[in-house]
């Protein structure tokens, strides 16, 4: 939290939360549960929160493609784990920020809302969106180090363990970053934990 007070204005922040769409080969069955009509694509859908030292410490799925953010977050139980595991002395939760697609609640915090914001507002919301950023970052690394995950015709969704290929190259992603580092802990300063550690 404290490395994120650093760069914007929340205080209380632990990580960055959003969702993304990993396009997938039409199936030949249930072609409406896979299809996201937002990405115009057949797909399954992960929900990650990218922290400031550049380790993706959570990553929720998958879920099918149609589904709303709000409603992976729900099923995901991620809440009510902050809630219970990630408390100030005052014992009100660490929060995670995510963008408007997320509902304000104790344990996260979105955008201010609407077009009459004051300056106030606006800077906030500013200010944040740079930061939010660095889970998108967290997105493109996995795919930067293992296209495979990004090639929608060999995702065969009935054939192959697609949603593992996934999950298992967000896992060696955070190694990576463990021994290499990345964008999201250069822009905060911070520096990830050793490998060993992070696999304990």
């Amino acid at each position: 939290a404290a490395a994120i007070v650093k760069l914007c204005p929340l205080n209380h922040a632990w990580g960055f939360i959003d969702g993304t769409a990993r396009a997938i080969a039409r199936p030949i069955r249930s072609q409406r549960l896979f299809y996201s009509g937002h990405k115009r694509t057949h797909a399954i859908k992960f929900q990650s929160v990218m922290t400031p030292f550049g380790i993706i410490a959570h990553l929720f799925g998958p879920i099918e493609g149609r589904c709303h953010d709000s409603y992976m977050l729900d099923e995901s139980q991620l809440l009510p784990r902050i809630q219970q595991h990630m408390t100030r002395p005052n014992n009100e939760p660490y929060v995670v920020y995510g963008d408007p697609a997320y509902p304000n609640r104790p344990q996260i915090v979105a955008p201010y809302l609407g077009a009459n914001l004051t300056a106030d507002q606006q800077s906030f919301n500013s200010q944040m969106a740079k930061v939010r950023a660095c889970v998108e970052w967290g997105f493109g690394d996995i795919l930067r180090l293992f296209a495979f995950v990004d090639f929608k015709k060999d995702n065969k969704i009935l054939l192959q363990p697609v949603a593992k290929y996934y999950a298992v190259a967000a896992l060696f992603t955070n190694c990576y970053a463990c021994l290499y580092g990345n964008t999201t802990s250069a822009h905060f300063g911070l520096s990830p934990p050793a490998l060993n550690e992070y696999l304990q």
